[in-house]
């Protein structure tokens, strides 16, 4: 064998090493800026299970503290009227105030003097429901009647 064909022969066979070391080399780089990316998005996916996690635990208590002032408002200063005349309903209102019946039952009022009330407790950033802003408006537009339903046990069924 020539001597130029043993130096073709090793510059390929250096060639082919030298880019296989290389593409090792690179692949190394590569796969260390993906793994540490890796680690990356692991903290921050740790951290938004934190963050949601106490949202979680903020909005259940900013729920139940809102239940429970639902409850204590008749008793709580800022509520206008006899607790004895708001009856607590809790969905789609919290409270239907008879106000001044008290008083109408004791003799102490006229039935002019009765005021019908629909009451929802709201606490913090809290807003109406659409179903509540709905019953407002169809009280604001005065569709708000009363009706007598009489149940007959007596009747046998057809």
């Amino acid at each position: 064998m020539s001597i130029w064909m043993a130096m073709l022969i090793g510059g390929l066979l250096g060639a082919f090493i030298a880019t296989a070391l290389l593409a090792n080399l690179r692949n190394g780089k590569i796969q260390a800026e993906y793994e540490q990316k890796i680690v990356q998005l692991k903290l921050e996916h740790q951290q938004a299970l934190r963050d949601a996690q106490q949202r979680s635990v903020n909005t259940s208590r900013a729920v139940l503290k809102g239940k429970m002032a639902e409850q204590f408002a008749p008793v709580l200063p800022g509520f206008n009227y006899l607790p004895s005349d708001a009856k607590f309903l809790g969905d789609p209102v919290d409270y239907v105030v008879f106000n001044g019946y008290s008083a109408f039952r004791e003799g102490n009022a006229s039935a002019d003097d009765l005021e019908l009330v629909l009451i929802d407790i709201k606490s913090g950033q809290a807003r109406l429901t659409k179903g509540q802003q709905a019953i407002a408006h169809a009280i604001q537009q005065g569709r708000v009647r009363f009706e007598t339903i009489r149940i007959d046990w007596n009747e046998e069924a057809s």
